[in-house]
């Protein structure tokens, strides 16, 4: 509870962050989220140093950017010591279905950050331009079937940018128990549910 309450998405980030070794044993944390049949459908590309140059030369070469410009979208991309992009790799025909094993990636990432800040480390999530770029999900070495979802900046937060634990917040018109649910009278199932 302490973790999630007091996570924060971190703007500012430097000094250090984890080296290869130490991301690989938090990602083997983070994919003990729950994943539908153990298919663990994502994999991350990991950046540091000059690989964010020439992720930020592809954006702007992308969209015909001038020199100005692409010094700006590398510099965004150097906002964080790394930058961790997740791939969302389904396995396409099987039984369980792609949005559920979106949602494994989705579980597996933020499972991730909360073991980064449990760490001392911050992150934050960035998706925008980079999730819909063609020239960055060649530049990343997507696979056909693959899908950028975004990235992860991970680093050191700022020392002197401490962050109150987050108030609980009323949730309770989100939950219904079912004794509150008007009786099935053989009704349509409502449209967008997943009932089989």
């Amino acid at each position: 509870m302490t973790a999630i309450l007091t996570r924060r998405s971190e703007q500012v980030l430097g000094g250090a962050s984890p080296g290869d070794d130490e991301f690989t044993y938090l990602v083997q944390g983070a994919s003990a989220a729950p994943d539908h049949g153990r298919l663990r459908p994502w994999r991350w590309v990991l950046l540091r140093g000059d690989d964010r140059d020439a992720l930020g030369r592809a954006l702007a070469d992308e969209d015909g950017a001038d020199e100005n410009t692409a010094r700006q979208l590398t510099a965004k991309l150097r906002r964080a010591p790394l930058s961790a992009a997740l791939v969302f790799s389904p396995h396409a025909g099987h039984r369980v279905p792609e949005w559920e094993q979106l949602a494994a990636a989705s579980c597996m990432a933020h499972s991730l950050m909360l073991l980064l800040h449990a760490r001392g480390y911050g992150s934050i999530w960035r998706t925008g331009r980079l999730a819909r770029s063609g020239a960055a999900c060649a530049a990343l070495g997507l696979r056909d079937g693959e899908r950028l979802l975004g990235s992860l900046d991970i680093g050191t937060p700022d020392p002197a940018n401490v962050r109150a634990r987050r108030p609980l917040e009323d949730v309770s018109e989100h939950i219904t128990l079912f004794s509150q649910v008007a009786p099935y009278t053989g009704a349509k199932v409502p449209a967008g549910s997943h009932a089989a």
